[in-house]
């Protein structure tokens, strides 16, 4: 596993970030079975940094001051939203450190995400969407459908950790993240950790499918 700062992130900020989910046990290493099927030697839960209200705060202080160097604006966003469950506190701590109102998006019955709880969005809003990990970028995604269809104006997506292997996930989207992690995957059959004759791999994650 390999690690860096983003272009727009400062090298102690990634460092920062990195010291905290080591020390949450966030960032684990091991044997574990992955959402896609496929395995991994490492996983990150960021569940278990934004535990703590603290740590919470100071990485989203951060990640706030990268996006306001890069944009170059005190207040990039209105509203900042995350896909239920994993980037509820997330959206709320980086709404908060960057001033703007904090809502969360909600699985729809029919698939996709949506706004529930009166939760609403204007006309033209300018709206940064918040996530903690991004690996496929699928959930992110499916939250800025919901909010084009509310004719909100998606601004950027911002996470702590880019697990994609990609610099631009969403396109045109501006992305601003903390830390870029490399972390290989291997198909079942190909992977060297089962080769080892070790223990099997774990299922980590809320849910199948996630992120």
């Amino acid at each position: 596993m390999s690690t860096s700062a983003s272009a727009s992130t400062s090298t102690a900020a990634a460092e920062r970030l990195l010291r905290a989910l080591r020390d949450s046990r966030a960032l684990l290493d091991g044997h574990f079975l992955l959402s896609s099927g496929r395995h991994g030697g490492a996983y990150v839960q960021c569940a278990l940094l934004l535990q703590y209200p603290d740590q919470a705060q100071a990485a989203c202080a951060d990640l706030a001051a990268a996006i306001r160097a890069r944009t170059g604006e005190a207040r990039p966003c209105a509203t900042v939203i995350g896909p239920a469950l994993g980037a509820v506190t997330l959206a709320y701590e980086l709404g908060r450190a960057l001033g703007a109102r904090a809502l969360f998006a909600e699985r729809a019955a029919e698939g996709g995400f949506t706004l529930r709880r009166g939760f609403s969005v204007a006309h033209g809003e300018p709206v940064l969407v918040a996530e903690d990990v991004v690996t496929t970028g699928k959930s992110v995604n499916e939250v800025i459908e919901a909010l084009r269809a509310a004719q909100a104006r998606v601004v950027g997506v911002a996470s702590l950790v880019n697990r994609s292997g990609q610099e631009r996930p969403f396109g045109e989207l501006p992305y601003h993240r903390l830390l870029d992690l490399d972390i290989p995957s291997w198909a079942p059959e190909d992977c060297p950790l089962c080769r080892a004759g070790g223990p099997p791999p774990v299922k980590p994650g809320s849910r199948p499918g996630s992120r």
